[in-house]
């Protein structure tokens, strides 16, 4: 099966080592999981992962892209043929639904739920990290 990772998950497993963020992309690839990464949002990782402050400072450029790198290396490249109006809340997310809906994934992994209110509607599920990680099997 196929999930999306929200640019707020990578976030937070560069902060903290304890969360269930850092697990899940520790525990990268998942078996019988496969990422799915459009180049819409790994441009996002990109961008939002180099905002000075916003990761810890032990976390270099290189280090950075080197993470993106690597998910790009092991992910399902998905091509967006469609672009939407603005459908979600934040119309940033927009792009991780469209990614999910042409991906065919299951779920999108984030930690704002709420951004997600009609993903369901779309055959795609929200989960938060640790939700994930049960389904998975990786944790219980």
């Amino acid at each position: 099966m196929r999930f999306v990772l929200d640019t707020n998950v990578l976030v937070a497993a560069l902060r903290s080592p304890q969360g269930a963020s850092y697990a899940l992309v520790s525990a990268l690839p998942v078996s019988g999981w496969e990422l799915a990464l459009s180049v819409p949002v790994y441009l996002e990782y990109q961008d939002v992962l180099l905002r000075p402050g916003l990761v810890p400072p032990a976390f270099t450029q290189a280090d950075i892209q080197g993470l993106c790198r690597y998910l790009a290396s092991i992910a399902h490249a998905q091509e967006i043929h469609f672009l939407w109006p603005s459908f979600l809340p934040d119309p940033k997310d927009d792009m991780l639904l469209e990614l999910a809906v042409a991906a065919g994934a299951t779920h999108i992994v984030t930690h704002n739920l709420r951004h997600f209110p009609s993903a369901a509607s779309f055959g795609v599920r929200a989960v938060a990290p640790a939700a994930f990680l049960r389904l998975t099997g990786l944790r219980p």
